[in-house]
């Protein structure tokens, strides 16, 4: 065991795993989290707290993690490379580590000029796949990234995403093998909507034997209403929403039981794919409807290890 957390119990133990994610309020209101956290808990066995999530200032990830951590909830902290520089990151992650975190996820983070501080300085001092490296360093070698020794051991489970729909779509692989290589144990993906796409992308996966090498987790992302739909199929990057989930949302009598179905039949296809290890429900603003999903995916109950 590299870290001892729930998540790589559930993902070394065979077991199909369930993540979902935790959004922090823009404010320092524990009681949000705590919410998220009664709600979700018996039903994924591991949460994410973004870090300042399409670069708008929020409570931070990891006090999110440790108010999880508090109730019991094996949390993941995400770190993003956008505000912070190597010295900062490193800190971070001693700390996040020393408060009993033992999942981290590596991003590079949405651009500031999409957040409400467009005119924010981007650090980018390093990229995730370097943040990996630096991570598995710290971890395997007890190395900081400047060659000093690292005082103690650092048990942490490196986590990483990858979007399987970005052009050039044949690269995408490749880039997946890249942070396999620098020392990913896990991969959430972007949102799945063309299952299609995603197989052939799977099939270049095994084909390649990354299957063998890291635990791939697929993201669902839950559809609420028609225009939101359509909002990710005209104007969200990185995502492909085929035009027949959109005509189906246009015709349901009842657009969230629609989203819901769609979202079921995604997981049963994805269940059928060789090389998926689970999946990270990603339910923007609409948490109160994993736990429906999860049940009605025949997800439960979650093991307990």
């Amino acid at each position: 065991m590299k870290s001892g957390s729930n998540l790589e119990k559930v993902l070394e133990g065979g077991y199909f795993a369930v993540t979902a994610e935790v959004g922090p309020p823009k404010g320092a209101l524990s009681t949000v989290i705590k919410r998220k956290g009664e709600l979700l808990k018996f039903h994924c066995d591991a949460m994410n707290v973004t870090d300042n999530q399409t670069a708008i200032v929020r409570m931070s990830s990891w006090s999110g993690c440790i108010l999880l951590k508090e109730m019991g909830i094996d949390p993941v902290m995400q770190m993003v490379v956008r505000d912070r520089n190597r010295i900062a990151i490193q800190s971070d992650i001693l700390g996040a580590v020393a408060l009993g975190i033992r999942n981290i996820l590596c991003l590079s983070g949405d651009h500031q000029k999409f957040g409400n501080h467009p005119t924010a300085k981007g650090v980018y001092d390093i990229d995730s796949i370097q943040l990996i490296q630096t991570l598995k360093t710290m971890r395997d070698d007890r190395k900081f990234m400047c060659g000093e020794d690292l005082s103690g051991e650092l048990p942490i489970y490196i986590g990483a995403v990858e979007n399987p729909f970005a052009d050039p779509f044949e690269y995408r692989v490749h880039r997946l093998a890249k942070k396999v290589k620098a020392g990913a144990d896990f991969i959430q993906t972007q949102a799945v909507f063309d299952v299609k796409k995603f197989s052939k992308w799977m099939d270049m996966v095994r084909d390649h034997g990354l299957d063998k090498q890291v635990h791939i987790l697929a993201g669902i992302i839950p559809i609420k209403s028609v225009g939101m739909a359509r909002y990710m199929r005209d104007n969200v990057s990185g995502i492909s929403v085929p035009d027949e989930i959109v005509i189906r949302m246009e015709e349901a009598k009842d657009a969230k039981e629609e989203g819901v179905k769609i979202a079921i039949e995604i997981i049963e296809q994805l269940k059928e794919i060789e090389g998926i290890h689970g999946i990270h429900i990603m339910a923007v603003a609409w948490e109160d409807i994993v736990p429906l999903i999860v049940e009605r995916a025949g997800l439960l109950p979650r093991p307990i290890l």
